[in-house]
């Protein structure tokens, strides 16, 4: 899907992939969705992410904590705060140490309360985007506080392209398990040839 350039995009972009992330979860046997990742994290890819996040638990509150840096940002700026998007002392080269941050917060948090953490601030999301309109997201410069990125971008990054993320770290998972239930058929298949 190509990246919203309007607030209607934006918003079915981000409810959809919403939708699909929690469809693809669900579809899960309820025991697969608190096992811990047994994709090979080096050959799934090479950003720190793939090592960094252990179970789905983990990309949840990922995508919570996204979510509370925007509502932070935008809420903090409307109000005449001033304050960048990343928290002091973070950069966006310096970001990963932030989400580094963040999964060690959340190593006591329960599965099921980061599905509920997370429907509660996609909504808050989507409230947020409701509020301004297809101009204020889109036009370059409209904020100050925006930089040159328009706040539509910040809010998919937040959203329908973080969703994106979630769902292909979720995929490896499925898959991974699918051929370690197979290995594991094979392996009684062939016990039971040998009794």
């Amino acid at each position: 899907m190509p990246r919203p350039t309007t607030k209607n995009e934006l918003l079915t972009a981000a409810n959809t992939g919403f939708d699909k992330l929690f469809a693809l979860i669900n579809a899960m046997p309820e025991s697969d969705q608190t096992t811990p990742f047994c994709f090979d994290a080096e050959a799934a890819g090479k950003e720190a992410h793939w090592s960094r996040d252990q179970n789905i638990r983990d990309v949840l509150v990922h995508l919570y904590e996204w979510h509370q840096l925007l509502l932070n940002w935008v809420n903090a700026n409307q109000s005449g705060e001033s304050k960048p998007f990343l928290p002091d002392p973070y950069t966006w080269k310096t970001y990963g140490d932030m989400n580094v941050g963040f999964w060690e917060q959340h190593q006591s948090t329960d599965y099921e309360q980061s599905r509920e953490m997370l429907k509660q601030s996609h909504a808050k999301v989507i409230a947020l985007i409701e509020q301004f309109s297809n101009e204020e997201l889109f036009e370059k410069k409209h904020f100050a506080w925006t930089g040159a990125t328009n706040l539509g971008s910040y809010c998919a990054s937040a959203t329908s392209s973080h969703y994106n993320w979630a769902m292909k770290k979720i995929k490896a998972q499925i898959k991974a398990l699918k051929v370690q239930d197979r290995a594991t058929t094979n392996a009684e298949k062939k016990q039971g040839g040998n009794s």
